[in-house]
């Protein structure tokens, strides 16, 4: 024998059900923040290769899923690596794949929120996440990883921080590299040939790795070209008594110390500089 319902019993018990599932949905998001996509192995190899990851990298990889990014990038370019998802039954198959790859020893998973996991020993970060989330980490990758940590993504930019580099491989990745904080002002000093000993202020604006600096002495300004900043790393050229002089450099906190090249083929000559922080952040 069956049962009917009345129909307002029915639609009350449909409208119920509805919002039970949309209530579990919700509750699924809210604790998986990204669903679970599998990043296809030719992309793995891919965003690896281009972060030129090798045997003295420590690979983070946030939001892990199957293990399979720090898998290889023990496996086969011969890092350590570390792994991170909130779903603890990806952290058990993260474990199997690795033990099958004979790599346990090189990698390491935990079951806990990306957001927590302090990243700041990582020499290159992976991430295969959302565009919110990406944007929503990008201040604690600023605020923690190294000038020169390479950051590699699957699919998803980082908002208004431009990457470095952008491949096609199937998918796409996009690379970055964390540069170092120049903005303020520098006292720079050299013994540049066809000027002398010389002094400038030499004066940085800066978004992310794209700079803008700008030097003048006590007599004069000075425009500068063709600047560039890649994680520690940072280049300019100064034409001064129309020689130009091309300054490359290293960032250590509040020094920059380097080379200066003046002049073109045989007649060039290099003389050291250095610069000292004397004002901004």
């Amino acid at each position: 024998m069956i049962a009917y319902l009345p129909s307002a019993v029915a639609a009350s018990m449909r409208v119920f059900f509805v919002c039970a599932i949309l209530a579990a949905q919700q509750a699924w998001a809210q604790y998986f923040d990204v669903p679970y996509v599998p990043t296809p192995q030719v992309v793995v190899d891919e965003m690896l290769r281009l972060a030129q990851v090798g045997p003295d990298d420590f690979v983070i990889d946030l939001g892990c899923g199957d293990g399979r990014i720090p898998v290889t990038a023990a496996a086969f370019f011969g890092a350590r690596a570390l792994g991170i998802d909130i779903d603890p039954g990806r952290i058990a198959e993260s474990h199997r794949n690795a033990k099958a790859a004979g790599v346990t020893g090189r990698v390491e998973f935990r079951q806990g929120d990306l957001f927590q996991l302090d990243i700041a020993k990582a020499s290159v970060v992976t991430l295969y996440l959302l565009p919110d989330i990406n944007v929503k980490l990008r201040p604690r990758l600023f605020e923690l990883l190294k000038p020169g940590t390479r950051v590699v993504s699957h699919d998803f930019s980082m908002g208004d921080w431009k990457p470095d580099r952008v491949l096609t491989v199937q998918k796409k990745i996009y690379f970055w590299t964390m540069p170092a904080r120049v903005a303020g002002r520098w006292k720079l000093e050299a013994d540049l040939p066809g000027v002398g000993a010389s002094t400038y202020e030499l004066e940085i604006r800066q978004s992310f790795q794209e700079i803008e600096p700008f030097a003048r002495t006590e007599k004069r300004n000075y425009a500068v070209w063709e600047p560039r900043l890649r994680g520690k790393s940072i280049s300019f050229i100064i034409v001064d008594n129309d020689l130009a002089h091309r300054f490359e450099g290293t960032v250590e906190g509040n020094a920059i110390e380097g080379v200066v090249r003046t002049g073109a083929g045989t007649a060039e000559v290099q003389t050291a500089f250095r610069a000292a922080r004397i004002g901004g952040s």
